[in-house]
């Protein structure tokens, strides 16, 4: 009777317009077009509304949900295996997942072939299954049908045009990032043992064999331009090689993770001295030899054998900015050598243009060697990033998140002694004294390392949030020995254990992922049930957790004064029976688009998270919130629906 009143309800509030709120933000476009022997693309354009973002067809594991283009029925075909082909997606570093997501924005196309079996009018039956968010919230993952006829005895296509990620300012921003790393990199660069030494031997060579001043500009500069070209012409190289595809695939491909992790391992062992990284001398020598022509194609060939010499210091430091730009697509490694180089040539310019300025600049000396080793520690550090990537991607456990942060605690714990003289690596000078620069440096990177320490125990440490893997992937996911909040919640006649259905949610919060148990637990131990609408690749369902839930007070209402439910609206789990929906009439295949239905049809929402609190009759008591990290007033709304559970 309650369910037929509730339908009843919902068709009158469809009709007076109270869904206007519950926009699609996404609408879908089917077509196909005939290729050649008989295979035939099923396209799907998808028009997404400003602000929003629909996610690409990869993505890591655990995270949001992709896009996926299934079939229902292969009568008269066969599906061809392979990957959806899309246009390029922005990629984005989500902290909360600790992983790159990718997506589209305004407007995508994806595509999956398929190989025609039989001759005549061939019906195709299937659907899109697709996620979109914005910078709040996350709709419920979408299975939008299509139904289309190909007739295999017509040569005619359905011409589709392509559409391409239109974001340009998304793009610009990013190459911008590229940039200004890769100019950072250029700068430090510059600090090492082989290339500092070389500004004023460089910059003096020019003004010494220069006829006048303005000669001694002019080569300086152009010295300058050629290190940029040859930088820029390696990283056109490097996109020509592996192309824009091969590239993008670079921050979530396991072996090549795996092959950065090695390759940063083995430059770091380089600038702790452990050997020296060098071109044949076969090249330097055919680069010096060529420096006599003079002109500018000598100029160019002196640049490029400076380029050459200083490889064992600036080899390490260019490896590690491509395999960073070149998740840029094929203009990242372009724009990341153009920094670089940028960077490297400004003080051989400026120098040639001011030569009274070289006085100022510092003398070369030991120092020169402690920048390179504190390039080796950082080098050694962001390594194990990339085989955290790789161990989360395959789900070995080796890297977990107490173990990458003991890693962390080591590599800056050694620079912070090195820094202080108390470690001696084999190119380093004596050093009588420790400088004040470098012991406060010292104090700085040890008071860093202390920090992460309490995140051995499950403390947040914000400050390299996004570096070591995420909470759920640990050893111990609620702290050392696996303390959980669960005093106060168990019930009497389950002899100190859970009820049926219960488990440790977020936070270690014991809740139930059924609504139907967790409303009749609700009413036998006599607590208000919250609802959470939440998904499993939900950015700020989980900020909500990490940020909000994880406070004493909030903590401890929702294991002992609440029965939590947490209504996972992207769990694709099939039920045992799909069904149409008597409310929007698709096909409801999931758990989860059970959920997201239950949220749409009670509470006129779509948007994750949503938190509801009612009593055992289904009555709200308090007006319904969703993502605000402000932990005091999510407390104070806690406590609004307690007081009121309590005078109802």
């Amino acid at each position: 009777m309650k369910r037929t009143l509730a339908a009843l309800v919902l068709m009158l509030a469809v009709f007076t317009g109270s869904f206007a709120q519950m926009e699609q933000h996404i609408t879908w476009k089917f077509s196909t077009k005939n290729i050649e022997d008989g295979k035939v693309e099923i396209i799907c354009e998808a028009n997404i509304d400003e602000g929003w973002h629909v996610y690409s067809s990869e993505l890591p594991e655990n995270t949001a949900v992709p896009t996926g283009i299934e079939f229902e029925e292969t009568t008269g075909f066969t599906v061809i295996e392979g990957i959806i082909e899309e246009p390029k997606p922005t990629a984005h570093f989500d902290e909360t997942f600790g992983a790159e997501l990718k997506w589209f924005e305004k407007k995508a196309t994806f595509k999956k072939v398929i190989q025609l079996t039989q001759e005549g009018s061939v019906t195709i039956k299937g659907y899109i299954e697709s996620m979109i968010c914005n910078d709040e919230t996350c709709m419920p993952p979408e299975m939008v049908d299509f139904e289309l006829t190909v007739n295999t005895s017509s040569p005619a296509t359905t011409e589709v045009s392509e559409t391409q990620s239109t974001d340009e300012t998304e793009e610009d921003e990013s190459y911008w990032g590229i940039f200004l790393l890769a100019f950072g990199g250029g700068l430090a660069a510059l600090l090492t043992p082989c290339v500092f030494p070389m500004i004023p031997m460089t910059v003096s060579f020019f003004t010494k064999t220069s006829a006048t001043k303005a000669a001694g500009i002019r080569n300086g500069i152009s010295y300058g331009l050629s290190i940029i070209a040859i930088y820029v012409i390696l990283g056109v190289a490097v996109s020509a090689i592996f192309g824009a595809s091969a590239l993008n695939a670079l921050s979530t491909n396991v072996w090549f993770n795996i092959f950065f992790f090695l390759l940063l391992v083995v430059f770091a062992a380089s600038f702790f001295g452990a050997f020296e990284i060098v071109m044949p001398s076969s090249w330097v020598n055919f680069t010096t030899k060529n420096e006599d022509k003079g002109g500018f194609l000598g100029i160019f060939f002196m640049a490029f054998t400076l380029a050459l010499v200083s490889f064992s210091c600036t080899g390490p430091i260019v490896g590690a900015l491509l395999v960073k730009a070149a998740t840029g697509g094929y203009m990242g490694p372009i724009v990341g050598m153009l920094g670089f180089s940028s960077a490297l040539a400004l003080p051989f310019a400026f120098f040639a243009a001011f030569p009274g300025y070289l006085n100022s600049l510092p003398k070369s000396g030991g120092w020169l060697n402690s920048v390179k080793v504190i390039l080796g520690f950082l080098e050694l550090a962001f390594a194990f990033k990339f085989l955290s990537i790789a161990d989360m991607t395959m789900g070995w456990h080796i890297l977990e998140r107490e173990v990458f942060i003991a890693i962390w605690i080591a590599i800056f714990g050694a620079m912070g002694f090195y820094l202080l003289g108390k470690i001696r690596l084999p190119h380093d000078s004596p050093m009588e004294y420790t400088p004040v620069s470098r012991f406060l440096l010292g104090l700085l990177v040890l008071s860093f390392t202390i920090y992460m320490i309490p995140g051995l125990w499950g403390a947040p440490v914000n400050l390299i949030s996004g570096f070591p893997p995420p909470k759920n992937y640990a050893e111990s996911p609620f702290g050392v020995g696996d303390q959980t909040p669960v005093q106060g919640i168990v019930s009497a006649d389950n002899h100190g254990g859970m009820p049926e259905g219960m488990h440790y949610g977020p936070q270690g919060i014991p809740a139930f992922k059924d609504y139907d148990l967790a409303l009749a637990y609700s009413k036998k131990v006599n607590k208000p049930l919250l609802l959470d609408f939440t998904g499993l690749g939900c950015t700020n369902c989980r900020k909500m957790e990490d940020k909000v839930w994880s406070n004493e007070k909030i903590k401890g209402m929702l294991a002992n004064d609440y029965i939590l439910v947490s209504l996972y609206v992207d769990d694709r789990k099939k039920l045992e029976e799909a069904y149409i929906s008597d409310i929007t009439g698709k096909k409801i295949r999931t758990v989860g688009q059970k959920w997201a239905e239950f949220q749409m049809a009670r509470y006129q929402q779509q948007g994750q998270p949503y938190y509801v609190i009612i009593d055992e009759n289904e009555k709200t008591l308090n007006s319904p919130t969703a993502y605000d990290p402000d932990t005091k007033k999510y407390s104070n709304w806690l406590q609004d629906g307690l007081e009121k559970y309590k005078n109802r």
